[in-house]
């Protein structure tokens, strides 16, 4: 597994998910509360950065359309902020229309925290690194602003299609 630091291991019972808009409102779940929304069922493919894709995973997860309904912005793009300091960029519309999810399980286990467990966001059309592990909180952004990997180099956007690796 690749990670740009220690593996931080979150409990349920402590973890937190946030969505901050442009007025300073935060929108705030527990881990009850998240799993309240409830969740559904996805099959995927994932492709790494680093040359390799898993065809038709399976994943569970909560659909960032759901944490999104009550939410209310004017800006286009999102900072994903991870438990131990990642953070990678996202256009807004890449999140939402049934593009993205925050997931809690793969392959029918809860995901470990080597795999970024308790969840991880999961959006599939973009290379994983921007499928942030242990994820904690997305802010709104009115520019695209890069985040970690992006800021060394690694493409703003990420599409596995155009192999939109590096700048």
């Amino acid at each position: 597994m690749l990670t740009a630091g220690p593996t931080p291991y979150v409990d349920t019972e402590t973890w937190d998910f946030a969505i901050l808009d442009e007025t300073g409102t935060e929108h705030h779940w527990n881990w009850e509360q998240f799993l309240a929304l409830g969740a559904e069922d996805i099959t995927v493919d994932i492709h790494c950065v680093t040359h390799w894709s898993k065809l038709d995973m399976a994943w569970r997860g909560v659909s960032l359309d759901k944490l999104f309904e009550n939410v209310e912005t004017s800006h286009d793009y999102v900072m994903a902020h991870s438990y131990g300091g990642y953070t990678t960029n996202v256009p807004l519309e890449d999140l939402l229309d049934g593009k993205a999810w925050i997931a809690t399980e793969a392959e029918g286990a809860p995901l470990d925290a080597e795999h970024g467990g308790p969840a991880r966001l999961l959006i599939p059309h973009l290379y994983f690194w921007k499928s942030a592990k242990w994820v904690r909180a997305l802010t709104m952004m009115p520019t695209n602003d890069p985040g970690f990997w992006e800021q060394s180099g690694y493409h703003i956007y990420g599409d596995p299609w155009k192999e939109e690796r590096y700048w």
